[in-house]
């Protein structure tokens, strides 16, 4: 700059308003052509914005805008420390901005500020204001002008009249900077002409006395203003001047009495500007304390648009700030307005109809407070935040770009206007909480540039341009940094950039020679910063750390020379910096990057990489590259002395287009098949593809390679075709497959597949007549071959003998299913059709290939034989029966065919069972349902017939069948197969006899006594009426299982080994005694109930004798565990009797009984016990019961009797069908009825429209009103539905009305009230019934009382109750309900 900020010159202070920085640059150098015209603004502003995203939102509620994090440290810029590690790419899309703002104090305005307040006390500074001047306002009336070179031009007021005015807290200067307006704070405002300092006007009466001036501001037309008092109210002033008279007129735009403004913004427009469609209107926003106002002030007062600020902190500050912004290629005003930490945009334009539109645009969400909001240019906000940190906002992005702390300007607060204290402080609390944090007149914008007013100096912010900041970040050594930002300035991602030119290739141009000359500089300082001594891996980082970056940043410029000529020399003077430089190539290289070294860096690259051991990445790199400037020879020799065969494959195949010579000399195994695969396919290895034109030429080659009779510099005894031979021994299936991909491509190739019959054959005389080939080997050039031949297109010749060679070679499982279906394919494709078809079948059944024989069966229409096939299969023998069935269901088939496979299952049945009897049974009862007994016989081996049986008679299975089906079966089967299950699975002999019904009762009883299965044989006694015949058997079972175990039990002093196998039989035959009671208890309960009380005797006693006599033998202490399981089970007993019983014969029969009778008390206490306890709980819970709904009927019937005798309140005091008062005569007494609905009506109407209902002692009446509505006339409704309908009064109350004398006053009035229950109760009883769909409560009482009474009588005479019992019935519940829902 040509000048210091000490020179007081305004104009270096500020940078010339922006002009300097234009002046300071270099015609030549920036190549900018003369132009006649200059562009304007609006052109400028036209100029598309680079945005993600379009910038108007109709609707923001569609828009998910992601907050911005506005937090940062103290330091003067936002910047994002790109750490880069060894082999890592430099992020480019690290968000650095460097330092974005450049503040200047003006300092010749500051010290004359100081000046002032000491020599002339003007006090401190209050208001600022810019334009051409700048005006600082002070705290005794007077307001400095200063020019653009920070001179004192004038002096406005005195401080006599600042003692009467009191503080300047307002200024505005017009737009042609020949007017000042002063606002004071006890509300005066002072006009001066700022060419000779002259006052023009004092005006006193704008606004209300008392109150302070917040805001003057200028309009842009010439004679018009705005000003905003403590009052909260908006003015607009007038400015005329008649005859020489200068006045002022002032209207009420907005009463502080609707909401108090605190903030007003006049939109501004510049010259350029000033045919905008928008100007005309003299647009002003206000902020309340609730919401912002646009309203147009001409050509006639509108409101515009009001917007709510929505729940905000009540000390927040109401801000507001105007822009033109090209958006959409159309400039229009923007207006940014906020109050707190949410930013809000609202767009106006003009459309093409004329009509205006306000549009909300997306809002910006900060974490901080602010106080100050101003825009530095259409792009770019300027933030203040109650912490007096300065943020500087990119909008289209709503990026936080910067963070300057501003503490030490100590701005000047505006509070006490605010507060009005001048005037005695008369304002609402709420204004002067908000006043708190107000600073609007310590802020001013104008042309780019921000001023702020300190206490004792004012500070100037100005955009830097790009070169400003990234010499910036050089000055502070962030060299990094520097870089990205100058990547995202080159990118045209930076963010506020200034300076720079709009042309992209301009851009590009400018920005890429100062990066080049950055890298230069960084390489300097990485090797003047590198230490000198130390550790080598400390050195070794120092470079990991800068290297990478220089070498990215090169590519990414595609700057390969200043890579290799300039930067790579300088590193090569440090060894360390050399070796990480050579290294931190390597991922560039192998991500193509960089195609090309010199052969300088090449050959040190190599030396290197072999130097430290690092062949692997010698390989991968060589590959990548371009060696045409190398030493091919000196390659060649390194890749074969470390075995890097790719790498030399590569420099065959690319330095010298030889893709011989790697097969002919290099032992690679599956590397060479790859390679044979790849140059057979077109393709270059390890990557890429071949030249287009040498690709036939490499095929050609490569074949000529493999068909060679003998190798360069063969032996005598090396046998033919030695490499077909060599690669076929190495891996013959891998080789073969390689082979199949290449002969994919071979269709239209003439050459190509003449090649391939010559391969085809080569390989039939290398594999076939030597010995050296295991039988799986060969089998794979089989089906190699098969497959070839098995192509529709194929064009080799018939291999008859292959085949004959394949199915006659000995099987080898490991290949036989693949050969078997290549074969298949074959034959499919009619690959043998001139093969003897006889030959060819006696080949595939001795190879077992029977999916072969199917084939050549199906062709002749042998079906039947094909049924041989799939049962010597052993993979497809399940697959038999669905062929069966299809050939005996589908046509298409002859009646002869359908006989031969018919006829054949037959003859295979018993192969049928043995492979999945259930599909065998399916089979039989669909196709063969009248051989069955046949089939029987045929199977000659009780198991299978009894699987056969078991599924053919399953029920479950007989219903799946199709209904079409029908299966007659004889009994004689049905009992063969209760013979076979009581043979082969007896524990299911029970359940089949219960599912089926189809078997003779005598027959079944003789087969299961035979096979003494006791549990069937009870069943079906006790199916046959044989009650007492089937308990027999069970008891006589029973009874077995108790003497063993009583045996078991009485048996001691066993030898110690034996005691626990001895504990566990005892808990196996106890196991089985319970089943078998369980049992013949369920037998006894299911027959009690149509016997008498001596047949009950005769089948209870006999089962109670039979568990308590095994206890006899139980004595001693070793027995106690079985005796207490016994009694415990003979205690189950008595718990099931007593229900069929009387208790006094069951007593008197244990006392009987040797075992207890002739005992102690205490031996049968635990029985008698047991029963009275039984007893106590069934009285236990028949009482609850009865108590229960006794409650439940009281409760129940008293809310009713409560509900229908409490009073009710009318709606209306007339009548609702003659519409007339309740009390038509004074003289007359008539009944009235008063329903629940609240609807009244008299007597006589209700009886005219016929809405009651007869009963047998009164009438039931229905409200004439609720039943109309519901659609249908009242007198057409059954009786019983209008006794369940709302309408229908449960308090149907009928009142007397009687005069009794001369009343004049309403309440004087007496009404005689009667309360009639019986028909609500009767309702109210329907009502219950309705609900209660069971037996009544009446009936429910009356049996539990029955039934409490008799066991009350005594235990000598029982009652038992009979089936005809309530409690008997299937259908009985106990309805428990909650009690009713009463309306009150």
């Amino acid at each position: 700059m040509t000048e210091s900020p000490d020179s007081r010159s305004l104009v270096s202070a500020s940078s010339q308003l922006n002009l300097m920085e234009i002046e300071a640059i270099d015609d030549k150098e920036f190549d900018i052509p003369q132009v006649d015209t200059p562009p304007t603004l609006e052109s400028i502003l036209n100029e598309p914005e680079d945005e993600d995203e379009p910038f108007i939102l109709e609707d923001t509620c569609l828009l998910n805008t992601e907050n911005i994090d506005a937090h940062s440290c103290e330091t003067s810029s936002l910047s994002v420390y790109v750490h880069l590690r060894r082999r890592k790419a430099v992020e480019t899309n690290a968000t650095v901005h460097g330092s974005v703002l450049r503040r200047n104090v003006l300092k010749g305005i500051s010290a004359q500020i100081v000046s002032a307040a000491d020599k002339v006390d003007a006090g401190l500074p209050t208001a600022v204001t810019v334009s051409n001047v700048i005006a600082v306002g002070t705290s005794h009336g007077l307001a400095l002008v200063f020019d653009q070179n920070q001179a004192l031009r004038l002096c406005l007021g005195t401080t006599a009249t600042g003692a009467e005015y009191g503080a300047v807290s307002a200024l505005s200067i017009n737009h042609d900077c020949t007017r000042l307006l002063c606002g004071f704070a006890k509300g005066q405002i002072t006009m001066w002409d700022l060419a000779n300092g002259k006052l023009l006007r004092t005006i006193t009466d704008a606004h209300p006395p008392g109150t302070a001036i917040l805001h003057v501001k200028f309009t842009d037309h010439p004679a018009l203003a705005v000003c905003n008092d403590s009052g909260g109210s908006v003015f607009e002033l007038s400015f005329r001047r008649v005859m020489g008279m200068r006045t002022c007129e002032s209207r009420c735009l907005f009463s502080g009495s609707k909401g108090e403004v605190c903030c007003v913004e006049p939109l501004h427009a510049g010259p350029e500007l000033k045919d905008h469609p928008i100007t005309h209107y003299s647009l002003l926003a206000m902020a309340s304390l609730t919401k912002i106002l646009l309203i147009g002030l001409k050509p006639s007062l509108k409101v515009w648009m009001t917007f709510p600020y929505g729940k905000t902190d009540p000390a927040s500050v109401p801000l507001l700030a105007w822009q033109f912004v090209a958006v959409q290629k159309t400039i229009n005003p923007v207006l940014a307005f906020c109050r707190g930490d949410t930013i809000h945009y609202l767009l106006v334009k003009k459309d093409e109809f004329g009509i205006i539109h306000v549009i909300k645009q997306r809002q910006l969400q900060l974490n901080c407070d602010l106080i100050s909001l101003s825009w530095i240019n259409p792009r770019t906000l300027v933030l203040l935040d109650s912490t007096e940190k300065l943020r500087v906002v990119d909008r289209p992005s709503q990026e936080e770009l910067e963070t300057v702390d501003m503490a030490e300007l100590q701005l000047v607060y505006n509070s006490s206007h605010f507060k009005s204290l001048a005037t005695g402080g008369n304002v609402s609390q709420a204004l002067a909480l908000v006043g708190e944090k107000t600073c609007y007149q310590s802020v001013c914008s104008y042309a780019g540039q921000i001023m702020y007013l300190g206490t004792k100096s004012v500070h100037i912010m100005t955009l830097r341009n790009w070169r400003e900041r990234v010499d910036h970040l050089l000055k502070q050594e962030k060299f990094m940094e520097a870089l990205s930002l100058a990547w995202s300035l080159h990118e045209g991602t930076a963010k506020a950039v200034l300076g720079l030119f709009a042309d992209p290739a301009k851009r590009k141009g400018v920005v890429a020679d100062k990066m080049v000359e950055i890298l230069l500089q960084y390489v300097d300082r990485s090797l003047k910063k590198c230490p000198e001594q130390g550790k080598i891996q400390v050195m070794e980082q120092h470079f990991q750390d800068m290297v990478p970056v220089m070498v990215d940043y090169c590519l990414l410029l595609q700057r390969t020379d200043l890579l290799f000529n300039q930067i790579y020399p300088r590193l090569v003077e440090n060894s360390v910096a050399r070796g990480v430089f050579l290294e931190s190539l390597e991922p560039y290289i192998l991500s193509e990057r960089i195609g090309c070294l010199t052969a300088a860096v090449m050959r040190d690259l190599l030396s290197y990489f072999q130097e430290n051991g690092m062949m692997d990445s010698v390989e991968g790199c060589l590959v990548h590259m371009d060696i045409t400037n190398l030493d091919i020879q000196q390659v060649v020799q390194m890749c074969w002395d470390n075995q890097l065969y790719d790498a030399m494959i590569y420099v065959f195949n690319s330095g010298m287009n030889d893709y011989i010579s790697p097969m002919e000399h290099v032992v690679m195994g599956n590397k060479l098949l790859v390679y044979i695969s790849c140059c057979l396919a077109g393709r270059a290895y390890p990557l890429g593809d071949i030249p287009e034109d040498l690709v036939p030429q490499v095929k050609n080659q490569v074949f000529e390679f493999l068909i060679r009779l003998h190798s360069v510099e063969a032996a005598q005894e090396e046998e033919v075709y030695p490499y077909i031979r060599t690669l076929l021994h190495f891996d013959t299936r891998e080789f073969l497959n390689v082979l199949a991909l290449t002969f994919e491509d071979f269709k239209n190739d003439k050459r190509a597949l003449e090649y391939q019959q010559r391969i085809v054959d080569i390989l039939l005389k290398v594999m076939v007549d030597n010995s050296d080939f295991t039988p799986s080997q060969v089998g794979c050039l089989f089906t190699f071959l098969a497959r070839q031949l098995a192509k529709p297109d194929n064009t080799l010749f018939s291999l008859t003998f292959s085949i004959c060679t394949l199915l006659s070679f000995p099987d080898d499982d490991s290949r036989h299913t693949e050969r078997q279906q290549v074969l298949l394919e074959l034959l499919q494709v009619g690959g043998v059709v001139q093969f003897d078809e006889e030959r060819l079948l006696e080949l595939a059944e001795k190879a077992e290939f029977y999916q072969i024989c199917e084939f050549m069966y199906d062709k002749k229409h042998l079906y039947n034989k094909i049924v041989d096939c799939y049962l010597k299969d052993p993979l497809r023998k399940e697959e038999l029966f669905n062929y069966i069935h299809n050939i005996l269901s589908m046509p298409g088939y002859s009646s002869e065919e359908k006989q031969l496979v018919w006829v054949k299952a037959l003859q295979h049945i018993k192969d049928l069972v043995s492979i999945n009897s259930a599909k065998t049974a399916e089979l039989v009862a669909v196709h063969f349902a009248d051989e069955v007994q046949s089939i029987i016989t045929s199977l000659q081996d009780d198991y299978l017939a009894f699987q056969f049986l078991k599924c053919l008679l399953n029920p479950s299975f007989r219903e799946g069948l199709n209904p079409q089906t029908v299966l007659r079966l004889g009994p004689d089967l049905h009992e063969l197969l209760v013979d076979l299950l009581c043979q082969f699975s007896p524990q299911q002999v029970t359940a089949f006899l219960k599912t089926s019904q189809d078997y003779r009762l005598e027959e079944a009883i003789q087969i299961t006594e035979k096979h003494k299965l006791h549990e069937a044989a009870a069943y079906l006694l006790e199916k046959k009426g044989n009650v007492q015949g089937a308990f027999e058997v069970l008891l006589q079972t029973l009874k077995g299982k108790l003497h063993k175990l009583a045996l078991e039990g009485s048996e001691a002093d066993k030898p110690d080994g034996e005691v626990e196998e001895t504990g566990n039989e005892v808990q196996s035959l106890l196991r089985r005694v319970e089943e078998a009671l369980h049992d013949i208890i369920a037998l006894c309960q299911r027959s009690s109930h149509g016997l008498n009380q001596q047949q009950r005797e005769a089948l209870w006693f006999p089962l109670l004798e039979a568990m308590m006599s095994p206890q006899k033998l139980l004595k001693g202490a070793d027995t106690k565990h079985t005796s207490d399981a016994l009694k415990e089970l003979t205690m189950k007993v008595l718990n099931s009797m007593s229900s069929f019983i009387a208790p006094p014969a069951i007593i008197q029969r244990i006392l009987q009984d040797p075992v207890y009778g002739k005992g102690k008390l205490a031996e049968i206490q635990g029985l008698i016990l047991g029963m009275l306890e039984t007893f106590n709980y069934e009285q236990t819970l028949l009482e609850t019961t009865t108590n229960l709904l006794n409650s439940d009927l009281h409760w129940s019937l008293s809310h009713l009797r409560k509900a229908v005798s409490r009073g009710l309140h009318p709606r209306q005091y007339h009548c609702n069908i003659c519409l007339q008062q309740y009390k038509r005569r004074q003289e007359s007494e008539e009944e009235i009825i008063i329903f629940s609905c609240g609807h009244l009506y008299h007597c006589q109407c209700l009886q005219r429209k016929e809405v009651g209902v007869l009963s047998e002692r009164q009438y039931s009446w229905s409200c004439y009103k609720c039943t109309s509505n519901q659609g249908s006339r009242p007198a057409d409704r059954p009786s019983a539905e209008s006794s369940r309908s709302r309408s229908t009064s449960l308090a149907q109350t009928k009142v007397t009305s009687a005069h009794r004398g001369i009343v004049t006053e309403a309440h004087g009035r007496k009404m005689l009230t009667e309360a009639t229950l019986d028909a609500q109760q009767t309702q109210a009883w329907d009502h219950f019934r309705a609900l209660y769909r069971g037996p009544s409560r009446l009936a429910v009482l009356t049996e539990l009382t029955h039934s409490h009474g008799n066991e009350r009588a005594g235990l000598s005479n029982p009652v038992h109750p009979g089936t005809g019992s309530i409690y008997h019935s299937e259908n009985f519940q106990l309805k428990l309900s909650p009690p009713p829902l009463v309306e009150e």
